[in-house]
C-alpha cells in the first residue's frame, strides 16, 4: 500500500486517475481507498439498502452480476491495511490520504507549496512541489509512467502483472 498525501486541491485525485490506468494499462490490479475524515453516505435516502440500515442493520450488502458494495457500521477509524483487507485480491493498493499513517508515502503537492503535510519518515517521493534537501525522487504531475515505473520498481517487482510488462 501506498498512500498519496497532500494538501487539499493539490491533484491528487487527477494524478491518481492517471497512474491508476497507467499502472491497470500494465496488468497490474489497483485497489483504491479514498480516506475521508468526516461522515460520508453512499446510500441515497428511501433505497432498499438505506431502509435496512434505517432499520437497524449494522451491515448491509448489495450484490449484482457485475459488482458488490458493503456498507458497514465501525466504532472508529479503521487502520488502513485493515480496510486494504476488505478489497480482495489487487497486486498493489493506492490510498489518497492516511497522511498520519505509517505506511510508504507519496506527497503530491503544487509548485512551490509549503511545508510537507505528511511523515516526513514515511516519505518515498514527491510529485509537484520541490523536494530541495528531501532524500527521495521528485516527479513532475505529467510524469505518470516514471511514478509508475518506480512504484513497479519499489513496490511490485516480482509480481506477475499477467505478462504485460510488470514484474
Amino acid at each position: 500500500m501506498v498512500c498519496f498525501v497532500g494538501p487539499s486541491g493539490a491533484g491528487k485525485t487527477t494524478f491518481l486517475e492517471r497512474l491508476i490506468a497507467e499502472l491497470s494499462r500494465r496488468g497490474y490490479r489497483v485497489g483504491t481507498i479514498k480516506h475521508h475524515r468526516g461522515d460520508f453516505e453512499i446510500d441515497r435516502p428511501g433505497k432498499d439498502t438505506w431502509r435496512h440500515a434505517q432499520a437497524g442493520a449494522r451491515a448491509v450488502c448489495i450484490s449484482s452480476p457485475r459488482k458488490v458494495a458493503v456498507i458497514r457500521q465501525v466504532e472508529e477509524d479503521l487502520d488502513p491495511l485493515a480496510v486494504a483487507s476488505l478489497l480482495g485480491p489487487v497486486d498493489i493498493v493506492l490510498a489518497e490520504g492516511y497522511k498520519e499513517a505509517d505506511l510508504p508515502q507519496v506527497e503530491v503537492c503544487r509548485p512551490g507549496a509549503g511545508p510537507l503535510v505528511g511523515r516526513k519518515d514515511r516519505l518515498v517521493a514527491v510529485v509537484g512541489g520541490e523536494a530541495e534537501g528531501l532524500p527521495v525522487p521528485r516527479f513532475s504531475p505529467a510524469e505518470v509512467s516514471a511514478v509508475a515505473d518506480f512504484l513497479q520498481r519499489k513496490f511490485l517487482t516480482g509480481r506477475d502483472s499477467g505478462g504485460c510488462g510488470g514484474g
